[in-house]
């Protein structure tokens, strides 16, 4: 069994009992004691849980670590990136949002030409930098190791650009149409000041998910990419909007 395996699995076992002692885990896993306990070890650097009384009990996460979310709703961000890659044209320049969602972009931008792409995703910067796409880095602190950058230089670099269209996601939307950031926000907010046109990208699991703070109203964001069979009365709600459910 692969180690990331193994640590699904202690989450999973973690997400029914709350806690568990390392031995109960040594023989639901039939892993040695050492293994067990590098694993708890490295869970609990990532802050996913606590040990406490020759065991581990899950901590409640506010967001799920970055190494996770790469692989959590992978099929839909998959579908909903190839959606949003096809409204960008020859000549474009777009900032991108360092999200797993958006940047899956990348794998179906190589062969747009002449566009210019402006992110706070150091990984999405290199990938597309080998294909010899014009990339600007926004630079930051590494906010979410290894990849996404975040920080008060970020936003400031945000604002000194403008782009003909914006990509984002965030944590959490209501069926409603309100768009809920968290520590992205001020980046976001940017970015959608300096943006001729915003795409939205939202996946079915994120509905009505309240994360820390409001970003901004459907009537905001030019166009909605998702999943999700928005409600008639919520179309008609933002007329401006455009929404796109893939697989239409």
């Amino acid at each position: 069994m692969y180690q990331k395996t193994r640590l699904d699995n202690i989450m999973q076992i973690l997400d029914r009992q709350g806690y568990m002692t390392t031995r109960q885990l040594m023989n639901e896993l039939h892993y040695s004691s050492a293994t067990i306990n590098r694993d708890l070890n490295l869970l609990e650097k990532q802050g996913l849980l606590k040990r406490k009384y020759g065991g581990a009990e899950k901590v409640e996460q506010r967001n799920i670590p970055l190494i996770y979310r790469y692989d959590k709703m992978r099929q839909e961000k998959r579908k909903l990136a190839k959606r949003a890659a096809e409204f960008v044209q020859a000549g474009d320049t777009i900032f991108i949002d360092g999200t797993t969602t958006t940047q899956i972009m990348g794998e179906y931008l190589t062969a747009v030409p002449d566009i210019k792409v402006i992110t706070n995703n150091m990984a999405l910067a290199t990938y597309l930098s080998q294909y010899g796409i014009k990339t600007i880095c926004l630079g930051g602190e590494v906010f979410e190791v290894p990849h996404m950058l975040l920080g008060d230089i970020t936003v400031q670099n945000t604002m000194s650009f403008r782009a003909d269209k914006m990509f984002f996601s965030t944590g959490g939307v209501t069926s409603q149409g309100r768009i809920y950031d968290s520590e992205y926000v001020m980046m976001h907010r940017a970015m959608a000041e300096n943006s001729q046109k915003i795409y939205y990208l939202v996946d079915h699991e994120k509905l009505d998910r309240s994360v820390e703070r409001i970003l901004f109203d459907f009537d905001s964001v030019d166009c909605v990419i998702s999943d999700f069979d928005f409600e008639e009365w919520v179309m008609q709600r933002y007329p401006e909007t455009e929404f796109v459910k893939i697989g239409d």
